[in-house]
């Protein structure tokens, strides 16, 4: 997994892609992105299946299909649709029991705002970005607070 998440941060970085949700099957990867600012989604795909291949399998001849399938995405119910898809595809597949279970995707980053290798764009990507440029609020504790009464 150290492998794919290297690779597709490197890509995220490299063209300029906006890395949304992903996960990694035992036969297949399933990628929600936003078309790249360098260069052609093509270019990005192709440098992230290269980058994986090479190191997990050197020079032998095939790692990945030669096709990807790709979908456009119109709305932000077909994207929530899409991104649930992703997140419970382990689960359908019987690989675990919830998507929280399956190590190899970004749904904990969803459920807990947890940060790893790739750079995923979401509320949480967005509220730390506020933060850090002092355009949100610190969290204040309200007088009417239920936990001040005792």
């Amino acid at each position: 997994m150290g492998v794919f998440e290297s690779a597709l941060e490197r890509v995220r970085r490299n063209f300029g892609l906006c890395v949304y949700a992903y996960v990694v099957m035992p036969d297949h990867v399933h990628l929600l992105l936003s078309e790249p600012e360098r260069q052609t989604l093509a270019d990005a795909l192709k440098s992230l299946k290269q980058g994986v291949s090479r190191r997990l399998i050197g020079n032998a001849e095939h790692f990945w299909q030669k096709r990807y399938y790709d979908f456009n995405i119109r709305d932000y119910p077909q994207f929530v649709e899409k991104l649930r898809y992703i997140h419970r595809n382990p689960v359908r597949a019987g690989l675990c029991e919830r998507p929280e279970d399956w190590g190899w995707s970004s749904f904990c980053h969803y459920a807990t705002g947890s940060e790893g290798t790739v750079e995923l764009e979401s509320e949480w990507t967005a509220r730390k970005r506020e933060r850090a440029a002092g355009r949100l609020c610190p969290a204040i504790e309200l007088p009417h607070s239920s936990q001040n009464r005792a």
